[in-house]
């Protein structure tokens, strides 16, 4: 197999660097991380396409559901527009109905807005009901990979269920293993799930609460358990997957 692609996962600018440096393959940029992510600002998108990876911008308007209304689905595709005009490679999106499958009809409309830019299927994936009829809508769409852990909070908890959506789409689309992914697993992963990419924070305990001190915490700015991208995390992710071969 060629080598495999590291995507890192970033909320900030000083993140991004890291990653970078650590050695990533692909950058996916986006605010409050420890929400499971929120749509990047304009300003950072701006600047993270300044990168000399792809830099692909999380397209997710507020924590909670993926089931979105109009107005939100407005908001979505006025900032997809806003990371194609600031040059990134490609958006991650994500919409469901109320009974969980994927919202074909918002995903269509996103999809539109991001004309040649890449397109990924976010983490909605893990709670549709139905997961080879999802991976079925995401290939007729025309998305390009799958971000997933195969409905699990890990995905070495969700390695059967991964291998049977990999199965599954059978080289169609991406399937793109994410959540609590580390060097010290990556391996396992990796032997019983013949992927092509991992994505993965690479972070680590922000010690002393970092520039987050003075107070912050206390007043509600900042949660407790901050982290930070590594790069010594990124190198060691990356040398794992390469001795895994």
């Amino acid at each position: 197999m060629a080598e495999r692609l590291l995507e890192v996962c970033v909320d900030t600018a000083g993140g991004l660097e890291v990653a970078v440096r650590g050695g990533a393959d692909r950058i996916e940029i986006c605010a409050a991380l420890a929400l499971g992510g929120l749509t990047p600002s304009v300003g950072w998108m701006g600047a993270a396409a300044r990168a000399a990876l792809p830099v692909h911008a999380l397209i997710r308007p507020r924590a909670g559901g993926f089931v979105y209304d109009g107005q939100e689905v407005a908001v979505m595709i006025a900032d997809i527009r806003a990371a194609r005009r600031a040059g990134l490679a490609g958006v991650v999106i994500g919409a469901a109905l109320p009974g969980g499958r994927l919202d074909g009809g918002a995903l269509r409309a996103m999809i539109a807005a991001a004309g040649p830019m890449a397109v990924s299927l976010n983490r909605v994936f893990d709670l549709v009901p139905d997961m080879a009829e999802a991976v079925d809508l995401a290939v007729s769409l025309g998305i390009g990979r799958i971000l997933t852990s195969g409905g699990a909070v890990r995905a070495m908890d969700g390695l059967e269920r991964l291998a049977a959506i990999h199965a599954h789409a059978a080289g169609r689309i991406g399937i793109l293993p994410g959540s609590g992914i580390t060097a010290e697993n990556v391996g396992d992963l990796l032997a019983r799930l013949p992927v092509g990419e991992v994505h993965a924070s690479c972070s680590a305990p922000v010690l002393g609460g970092g520039s987050f001190d003075g107070g912050a915490e206390r007043l509600g700015f900042a949660g407790p358990g901050l982290r930070a991208t590594s790069a010594a995390s990124v190198r060691a992710l990356k040398a794992a997957m390469a001795l895994a071969g």
